[in-house]
């Protein structure tokens, strides 16, 4: 046997083909490794249990952003209603004068401090009639 691995010179003889008209063709098949099921709930589990940390985190923001709104619609409502009260309380300062001005002109006088007031019976009061 001659001596090919390192010289050039030599070369061995290509065995013959049975069949020159069909060449045999090599196709490379990579299957995919399927997850045992097992492994898979694993993954849904995980997967649904970081789902539900999630909508419970944004739920909970949610309702704090909420009543962060609700508390700055009420201190917007108190501040209009102060406002209110305020004018209502002008309005009452100057009727209460108008009033004491107003009995005046129409010739009414203020009881002394000391007078006693009587009022007279009605006519419909029954104690005088037996």
């Amino acid at each position: 046997m001659a001596y090919t691995r390192g010289n050039l010179a030599v070369q061995p003889k290509r065995k013959e083909e049975v069949n020159p008209l069909y060449r045999e063709k090599t196709k490379v098949v990579t299957k995919r490794r399927v997850l045992p099921l097992q492994e898979k709930l694993l993954y849904m589990l995980t997967l649904g249990v970081c789902v539900l940390v999630a909508i419970t985190l944004i739920s909970r923001y949610v309702h704090i952003y909420d009543l962060n709104l609700q508390a700055q619609k009420l201190d917007k409502d108190i501040a209009t209603a102060k406002k209110q009260i305020s004018t209502y309380q002008m309005e009452k300062q100057n009727l209460e004068q108008k009033v004491a001005q107003k009995a005046r002109d129409l010739g009414y006088v203020s009881p002394d401090e000391d007078a006693t007031i009587f009022i007279p019976a009605s006519p419909l009061s029954t104690e005088g009639d037996n």
